[in-house]
């Protein structure tokens, strides 16, 4: 199988801080991070941090032999008062050298102060454009909340037609959110699918329970085999969120991490 980026969500470690996040990853083999920057939820970098801290982060990053290739900084972008903080997460991004920044259409984690037509929402998107193109970064739109499905995404990335702007799809998301099935919802958008969550469902559709990859029922074998048929070689990113009441532990999650590297390098792919 090719090989491709494959990173983890440092938002696996909600609770924890980055630096632990930072170390659990690197132990586990992976060579890439998609860092977390969702207000009210995991602040794991953010833009009021101080240069130094975020300079240490970088330094911390490159002795781990850690790539920051994404970063997660979900803001409401349906509100436009919102959109100056995404800019400033699109420009924290680029400092860590970032090629993809991910948000949902909502505050993921937040309650949404505003929602809106999907014509305001695209003239918002195109807002954002030139900030993506001065550095060269894509926007990813997850699966999540409202717009839980493969189709209703791809209107949105039809409508602003920028290639720029595309589809990170979350695998559990769209059982959770949507009630879908991945491997046949994927079919809907895979033009426009640029980046991926690998991300289990375990127990009922609406129950909050992302175990370790392999460890539920999202049928990941049919999607891999999906993306290789479509020749489709977008990054993946694990995200683990595990239940309610949380992993339990730093070691809880830190084995999670690592049970997910053994399932991915099972399926042939090398981290």
């Amino acid at each position: 199988m090719e090989k491709r980026i494959i990173a983890v969500n440092s938002n696996c470690y909600h609770g924890y801080s980055i630096e632990e996040a930072l170390e659990g990853i690197h132990a586990a083999g992976f060579h890439y991070v998609e860092l977390t920057a969702t207000k009210g939820w995991t602040e794991h970098v953010f833009p009021t941090q101080s240069f130094s801290y975020l300079l240490g982060l970088k330094k911390k990053m490159e002795e781990l032999d850690l790539i920051p290739f994404s970063m997660s900084g979900h803001c409401n972008l349906m509100d436009e008062e919102r959109l100056p903080d995404f800019i400033e997460n699109i420009e924290l991004a680029h400092f860590f050298g970032c090629d993809y920044i991910v948000s949902s259409v909502g505050e993921a984690h937040l309650k949404d102060r505003q929602t809106t037509g999907n014509q305001i929402l695209c003239e918002h998107l195109k807002s954002l454009i030139p900030y993506l193109e001065k550095y060269q970064m894509t926007l990813v739109l997850e699966i999540h909340g409202e717009h839980c499905t493969g189709n209703i995404l791809k209107e949105i990335t039809d409508a602003v037609n920028s290639k720029w702007v595309k589809i990170n799809y979350d695998t559990a998301n769209a059982i959770f959110y949507g009630d879908v099935i991945p491997e046949a919802d994927m079919d809907d958008c895979d033009e426009d699918l640029a980046y991926m969550h690998l991300k289990d469902k375990a127990g009922e559709k609406k129950e909050w329970n992302f175990p370790a990859l392999g460890e539920g029922y999202v049928n990941f074998p049919e999607i891999f085999r999906k993306l290789e048929e479509t020749q489709n070689t977008c990054p993946f990113s694990i995200e683990i969120e595990f239940t309610p009441d949380g992993a339990g532990s730093l070691e809880n999650v830190n084995k999670a991490v690592k049970t997910s590297a053994e399932y991915l390098k099972k399926q042939g792919f090398v981290l």
